[in-house]
């Protein structure tokens, strides 16, 4: 099983998959990663050689930034945000969504389960 930057790839799927199960590296960035290599895409993860892996790792520890440091990085992005008082910052702050969508309907996976509305007790007043 080949381990590369603390994610233990899946065997069965082809390596342009599996390197996509590493957080920060995309299908774009697993092509441009094998042709450097020069590795098929085609070949399954457990066909790797050993000398191989390490060749994709250096290049993923070299040349990318990936699960913990870039997590870090984005969280560090979105607390200065929220530090300086931005609109952005405020967004996030509020936990509703960032980048201009509407609010009045939609939104409800950033803004979480519906809340119901307290119901008045109406009625007629009798006198």
């Amino acid at each position: 099983m080949a381990r590369i930057a603390g994610v233990d790839l899946p065997k069965n799927k082809r390596v342009e998959i599996g390197l996509t199960y590493i957080y920060g590296i995309g299908r774009s960035a697993s092509q441009h990663i094998l042709s450097k290599v020069n590795i098929s895409p085609d070949t399954k993860v457990d066909k790797l050689s050993e000398s191989e892996v390490n060749e994709i790792r250096n290049i993923i520890d070299n040349e990318y930034k990936v699960e913990g440091e870039l997590r870090t990085d984005v969280s560090m992005n979105i607390k200065r945000l929220m530090d300086l008082g931005s609109y952005r910052g405020l967004r996030h702050r509020r936990s509703l969504p960032v980048r201009g969508q509407r609010t009045s309907t939609n939104a409800r996976t950033r803004k979480g389960p519906k809340r119901s509305a307290v119901k008045k007790k109406g009625g007629v007043k009798k006198l």
